[in-house]
C-alpha cells in the first residue's frame, strides 16, 4: 500500500518520539479577500486572527425545538444506541455523542445543506465542502466527561489523512452554554502553530479517544505556554447560537457536574480540494463515521 508520505508531503510531522511545534504553513481563510459569503469582511478578519467566529443566533428558536426533538429521537433508539456511531459515557453508560447524524437523520441532513451552515463554511475554505464528521453531543448533568486539551487537525492529520488545514468545524447550541457546564474552551491565535504530539497512535485509538483522549494530548508543559502566549477564551450563548472554529485550534471541555445538560449538533467541514489519502500517523484508517471517505460535495 502507498503511504501517505509517500504520495503527499507530511507538512506537519506528529505522534514521533518528542513534540515538535510547526508553524502554520497554509491560509487560515482560503477565499480570495472580497468573495462573496454570509461573513462579514470584519469578521472574516476576526476569525483569521483568533481562529473562531462565535454567532449569536445562527438558527432560530423554532429550529432548535426541531434540532432537540430530533436528538431526543435518535438518543432514545434502541437501534441507535447499538450502532458503534453511539459513544456512550465510560460510568454512566449515557449516550454521549451519536456520528454520522447526517446520514442517520434527514432533519440534520437538511441542517448541513443550509445556506447559513455550508455557505459560511464554502466562504472560509475557498472552494466547495464535503462533510468529514458529523455528530450530536450530549452532555448530561451530574458528571459527563469532558474532552482534554487538543488540536483537532492533529488527529485527523494523523488518523484521518488529512493532509492540509483547509478543514472548519460549527458547534450549533441546542441548550444554554453557561460559563459551568463543561462549556467549549479556545486558545485564540493558538490556530497559528501546530503542535505535533509524541508517542505512536494504537490500533483502533479511535475506541478509546472519543471517550477520552489519550494519543495526540499535548504535554502541560507545552499547554502552559500555549496558554501564557494565547489566554483561553469560554464560549457561552443561548441555544441556536454557534461557534465556528478552525481545525487546528487548541481546545477543549471540562466535566459537567452541573444539573444542565449541554447538547449541540456539530459539523466538521472539509475542503473537496483537501480529500484524506491515508494516515500520516496511525497504522489504519479511522471508520468512516469518524473520518469520511465519501468526498461527495455538499448541494
Amino acid at each position: 500500500m502507498t503511504t501517505a508520505p509517500e504520495r503527499t508531503a507530511d507538512l506537519y510531522p506528529t505522534r514521533g518520539t518528542t513534540e515538535v511545534a510547526t508553524p502554520r504553513m497554509d491560509p487560515v481563510v482560503w477565499s480570495e479577500p472580497g468573495a462573496p459569503g454570509p461573513i462579514e469582511a470584519a469578521d472574516l478578519a476576526g476569525f483569521e486572527r483568533d481562529g473562531f467566529l462565535a454567532i449569536d443566533q445562527l438558527v432560530t428558536p423554532d429550529e432548535v425545538d426541531a434540532y432537540r426533538a430530533e436528538l431526543e429521537r435518535l438518543t432514545s433508539d434502541p437501534e441507535i444506541r447499538s450502532d458503534e456511531r453511539s459513544i456512550v459515557e465510560p460510568k454512566s453508560g449515557e449516550i454521549r455523542s451519536v456520528f454520522e447524524v447526517h446520514k442517520l437523520s434527514e432533519v440534520f441532513a437538511e441542517l448541513v445543506r443550509d445556506p447559513r451552515v455550508v455557505g459560511r463554511a464554502r466562504q472560509i475554505l475557498g472552494s466547495d465542502v464535503y462533510v468529514h464528521q458529523s455528530r450530536i453531543n450530549v452532555k448530561p448533568g451530574f458528571g459527563a466527561t469532558g474532552f482534554y486539551w487538543h488540536s483537532d487537525f492533529e488527529t485527523w492529520h494523523a488518523e484521518d489523512g488529512l493532509p492540509r488545514m483547509r478543514t472548519v468545524s460549527v458547534s450549533i447550541a441546542l441548550t444554554e452554554n453557561y460559563d459551568t457546564n463543561g462549556g467549549l474552551m479556545i486558545m485564540p491565535g493558538s490556530h497559528k502553530t501546530f503542535l505535533g504530539c509524541s508517542g505512536e497512535t494504537p490500533k483502533d485509538n479511535y475506541k478509546k479517544s472519543l471517550q477520552m483522549q489519550d494519543a495526540g494530548t499535548p504535554s502541560d508543559e507545552s499547554l502552559t505556554k500555549f496558554a501564557e502566549a494565547h489566554g483561553i477564551r469560554l464560549f457561552t450563548g443561548k441555544p441556536g447560537s454557534a461557534t465556528w472554529f478552525d481545525c487546528n485550534c487548541m481546545h477543549g471541555s471540562g466535566d459537567n457536574i452541573t444539573p444542565y445538560a449541554r447538547s449541540n449538533v456539530f459539523i466538521v467541514f472539509n475542503s473537496v480540494e483537501n480529500e484524506a489519502v491515508e494516515p500520516f500517523a496511525a497504522p489504519v484508517r479511522r471508520p468512516e463515521f469518524v473520518g469520511a471517505r465519501d468526498f461527495t460535495p455538499v448541494k
